[in-house]
């Protein structure tokens, strides 16, 4: 099944932003703004809120860029938050890396600021697994958080076969992350999610060697991948419970 664009985006109102103004300044329109935040009441935006937009898309072409018609604003909504939380596990991650590679002084509150993300994954999985399941995803994706801030601290010290043993641990983290998501969800495949994570390894990784080279340009660049490729497993995540859930998520008819 097809899912929303991969470079739909997340914006930040400001406050003189509105519908109109956003819609001709990333050449969408409303419409399709309204498609992709079938949550969220767009008639008041304020300053601060986040909501997607699909620059370059136009509503009346969702067929030709992979916006299904028919689907639920209850899978859309899901889509839209996992989309968020995958991509701000990315997004501190990365400014972890920042504060830990420049020893700047806001390092203590990033960390603080990316171990919320598993709590909000345990949250946002909790209706559908239940709070045991739940906690120990929860608890998997603290430890892989954990394990990357160990090795970018291993590996700014100089310390290579701290590193080698702490880069180990973190890719048999991320396999365990890939068989239990496989045990609880029969349309998550193992072998899928483990692919999808040690290429999220890999990227972090690199973006953390990239700092500590000083390659910021290259930095950047990798940052760029890694927010693609974090929208897909958000989108692999979502389609995964909705077909194992699927009486939840019953698709709006159309005639498209």
């Amino acid at each position: 099944m097809n899912s929303y664009p991969i470079d739909t985006i997340l914006y930040t109102i400001e406050p003189d932003d509105n519908l109109v103004s956003l819609a001709q300044r990333f050449n969408t329109d409303v419409d399709t703004i309204a498609l992709v935040n079938p949550n969220l009441d767009l008639e008041f935006l304020r300053s601060g809120q986040r909501i997607n937009i699909c620059p370059q898309y136009r509503e009346y072409n969702r067929m030709n860029i992979g916006m299904r018609s028919d689907v639920s604003k209850t899978e859309a909504g899901l889509k839209n938050y996992l989309r968020m939380l995958w991509e701000q596990h990315g997004t501190w991650t990365r400014m972890t890396i920042v504060s830990l590679v420049f020893g700047l002084p806001d390092v203590d509150f990033v960390v603080k600021r990316l171990l919320r993300n598993p709590k909000d994954f345990e949250a946002a999985v909790r209706p559908f697994y239940g709070d045991e399941k739940a906690a120990k995803f929860a608890d998997l994706l603290t430890s892989h958080l954990v394990i990357a801030a160990d090795l970018v601290k291993a590996a700014k010290a100089g310390d290579n076969e701290a590193a080698k043993d702490i880069e180990r641990k973190w890719y048999d983290n991320a396999h365990e992350i890939a068989a239990f998501l496989a045990s609880i969800n029969p349309y998550w495949s193992e072998d899928d999610w483990r692919a999808m994570l040690e290429e999220h390894l890999r990227m972090v990784k690199q973006e953390a060697v990239d700092m500590l080279t000083k390659d910021y340009e290259a930095g950047v660049n990798q940052y760029d991948d890694l927010e693609r490729q974090a929208l897909k497993m958000a989108d692999v995540m979502t389609q995964g419970i909705v077909d194992q859930f699927s009486d939840g998520f019953t698709r709006k008819s159309t005639s498209i």
